[in-house]
């Protein structure tokens, strides 16, 4: 889709716009909510990725799985997971994604076929190789895309899921959110080879590397990768070329850049720059963006309200679903 086109389909446009805004906003909240320890334990926020998981979503359907990385609340709202739900997680209450026994790192949804939220840097990569051979094995036509950060490419999980994939022609989307920096390490301080895509097309997987904080190209590159994935061509691979604002996470003192290349970075910030262009095309005006922003603003405020009214797990529960009780192991071995 370019300039020209946005005008022509406006309501994608804006729809695209909105989901972006949602994720900022809601991730902007949850830095305020953390700092008032209305939420706890880690949080790693996506602010300034968006335009990776709004536009890579636009090319999956409802019936395809999607692995996700400890940096997944966007890529959850995105799916359709409802945003009462994951605040409620955020918050450790009982109506959340995982019951609360989860938090930040471990958004969790069966129904949308979200499979984490995982805290293990490359963990997903397996996982994601195992939900495509299960696929192929039952001969069902989807994708599953795996979402995970450069600093994955440094583990072993990573090569063998490479590897394993290309060689047994598995349905998976490779998805590397490629911001620069892993934790705290320069890419190019940990890794000889920096371009990512390369390192996957060593496997014999197609690779593109993308402008990562262009929804549009994103969007593009996912909805040709996943029809060759879809269609049987096997596993494809997207380096997504983009950049947090905020720190790896809240615990993260930023040490390791220099405050100018953020801002430059923010020169980049992909709802700027996609509100720009939907203006240049007529698609956007002041009133509409102003709506937009109640909108999300308003959505946000309810699933705050709903999380706050929302049950702990009760005491009584604490070892569910953790350990058996004497008639579940004798009934399980029956």
């Amino acid at each position: 889709m370019t300039v020209e086109s946005a005008a022509v389909e406006r309501g994608h446009g804006l729809a695209l716009l909105r989901e972006m805004l949602r994720v900022r906003r809601f991730e902007e909240k949850c830095a305020e909510l953390y700092s008032a320890q209305q939420i706890r334990g880690f949080l790693h926020l996506y602010v300034g990725e968006e335009a990776v998981a709004v536009g890579v979503m636009q090319a999956l359907r409802p019936d395809d799985a999607i692995v996700a990385t400890y940096r997944e609340h966007g890529h959850a709202l995105v799916r359709g997971i409802p945003m009462t739900a994951v605040m409620a997680e955020m918050f450790g209450k009982v109506s959340g994604t995982s019951r609360g026994r989860g938090g930040s790192m471990h958004i969790f949804d069966a129904a949308t076929r979200f499979y984490g939220g995982n805290a293990i840097v490359g963990g997903g990569l397996p996982l994601a190789v195992g939900l495509a051979l299960a696929d192929k094995m039952q001969g069902i036509e989807r994708v599953t895309a795996c979402f995970f950060g450069e600093g994955a490419v440094a583990e072993g999980a990573f090569h063998e899921s490479m590897n394993l994939a290309a060689l047994w022609d598995l349905p998976v989307l490779f998805c590397c959110e490629n911001n620069g920096y892993a934790m705290g390490t320069a890419l190019d301080r940990s890794e000889s080879e920096t371009d990512i895509s390369l390192k996957a097309a060593a496997y014999e997987l197609p690779a593109w590397p993308v402008d990562g904080m262009d929804v549009l190209a994103v969007e593009r590159a996912a909805r040709h990768a996943s029809e060759m994935v879809r269609g049987g061509a096997g596993p494809g691979f997207l380096e997504l070329r983009t950049y947090r604002f905020r720190a790896h996470s809240m615990y993260d003192p930023e040490l390791y850049r220099e405050r100018a290349e953020v801002d430059e970075w923010r020169e980049r910030d992909p709802i700027t720059l996609f509100s720009e262009q939907l203006r240049a095309a007529d698609a956007l005006g002041d009133a509409t963006l102003a709506t937009m922003e109640g909108e999300v603003a308003s959505e946000i405020e309810e699933a705050i309200a709903f999380a706050d009214a929302a049950e702990l797990e009760p005491l009584e529960d604490l070892t569910r679903f953790v350990t058996m009780t004497p008639d579940e192991v004798k009934e399980a071995a029956s």
